[in-house]
């Protein structure tokens, strides 16, 4: 029943979601039916949901997404409280420096020097970047906690230091968020962006002008050999066939409105006026053999008439590997995975999962948006014994507040 056809890569959910065969959807979803899944064109069960535009399925989607989204964690979470306690505590540097090809946007990217201390199954990172999209980069004073040997609910915290702040990053949310996240992706774009690594190769990088040798430089303590990573490609993918001309100037009203903390209206009961299902695209006349038989990357449309744009964008890089760094790649996983929630920190997450040269990543560029790439040092590591416990409690004249980072 979960099998994954070989022409497109559509599960049975993919395929019960294109067809609007609810009931198929829910039986699907009851049997643990991946929601996180993608196709050989690289879509999710949901992005097809809220292209055929019934919202009752795009909710339940949502949910399911979640709920897997948090069972995945709880599987690997005694695993890696396990392997950050054999760690030894440490502190950390990444120093984050953001550039673009854009003269504008070049201008207003900030720099940012990432603090990172470790003990036993604890992780704090202080940041001054909160939140980033292509145009506005939002600073701060933050700092993301995590106490692995607590009880998930009350595990990851992050607090706001100027405004004295905290908000724990809760594991559920509550119906009105679901249903607002719901609104927000019936009205925008389908997105997907990925960076590409099928074609990544390393090469080193050399120097000199007449006598060439292989590059090889001090970052910070550590002695590092460079490489140039080829055939590094940012892919971006978007459809908008679930929105008419009139939603789309509409819908930049309504998404203004949701990212100042609102919704788009109230009735006169004061309950949030919510997007109403589409009308469902034409009913498929394509047989199952017709489909099974169709040529790869040439299958017969099962739901609505895709509308689609797609970029792709090379990006020059280099990547500094040293054999002295005291950290593990695979520590660095651990390490990663912890403060995941944060964008930039799951893009380098990506990248370090690659098969990289030998030796650790201490000097990387990786590409954040279509326009902006990264490059991140680690300029600073030591294992220490003085690690204070306090570091990894949230102060007590500090004040609650669930809605402060709305990302997390």
């Amino acid at each position: 029943m979960m099998r994954s056809y070989w022409n497109v890569g559509n599960t049975a959910l993919h395929l019960a979601v294109m067809l609007g065969r609810k009931e198929c959807v829910h039986l699907l979803l009851a049997h643990g039916a991946p929601v996180k899944v993608k196709n050989l064109a690289g879509w999710s069960p949901l992005a097809e949901a809220i292209s055929y535009g019934d919202r009752q399925t795009i909710s339940s989607l949502v949910r399911k997404l979640k709920q897997q989204a948090r069972e995945q964690m709880e599987e690997r979470r005694p695993n890696l409280v396990s392997a950050l306690n054999q760690m030894g505590d440490f502190y950390m540097e990444l120093k984050w420096d953001f550039q673009s090809w854009v003269p504008l946007v070049s201008r207003i990217l900030p720099s940012d020097i990432c603090r990172i201390h470790k003990r036993g199954s604890s992780i704090r990172l202080d940041t001054t970047l909160v939140d980033f999209n292509d145009m506005r980069w939002e600073r701060g004073d933050i700092s993301f906690l995590f106490n692995g040997d607590r009880k998930p609910n009350l595990s990851l915290t992050v607090l706001d230091n100027k405004a004295e702040l905290y908000q724990r990053v809760r594991y559920e949310e509550t119906e009105m968020e679901i249903e607002d996240e719901v609104d927000i992706l019936m009205s925008s774009d389908i997105m997907a962006a990925q960076m590409s690594t099928k074609s990544i190769t390393f090469t080193r990088a050399q120097t000199g002008w007449i006598f060439r040798e292989d590059r090889k430089e001090m970052v910070g303590p550590f002695h590092s050999e460079f490489y140039v990573i080829n055939g590094m490609l940012l892919e971006s993918r978007k459809r908008r066939e679930h929105l008419s001309e009139e939603d789309l100037q509409k819908n930049k009203a309504i998404m203004e409105s949701f990212t100042k903390g609102s919704t788009q209206g109230f009735d006169n009961n004061g309950e949030p006026v919510r997007r109403p299902s589409l009308s469902p695209p034409p009913e498929s006349k394509v047989s199952w053999e017709e489909y099974i038989g169709s040529e790869p990357g040439n299958h017969p449309t099962l739901g609505r008439n895709l509308v689609y744009k797609e970029t792709s964008k090379a990006f020059k890089a280099t990547v500094a590997m040293s054999p002295d760094f005291p950290l593990s790649v695979d520590m660095l996983l651990n390490v990663l995975e912890v403060i995941a929630p944060f964008k930039h920190f799951s893009k380098l997450r990506e990248f370090v999962l690659m098969k990289l040269p030998p030796g650790f990543p201490v000097k990387i560029d990786i590409p954040i948006l279509p326009t902006v790439t990264a490059k991140i040092t680690f300029q600073e590591f030591a294992f220490r014994n003085d690690i204070k416990a306090e570091l990894f409690e949230i102060p007590s004249h500090y004040i609650e507040d669930p809605t402060r980072f709305p990302d997390l």
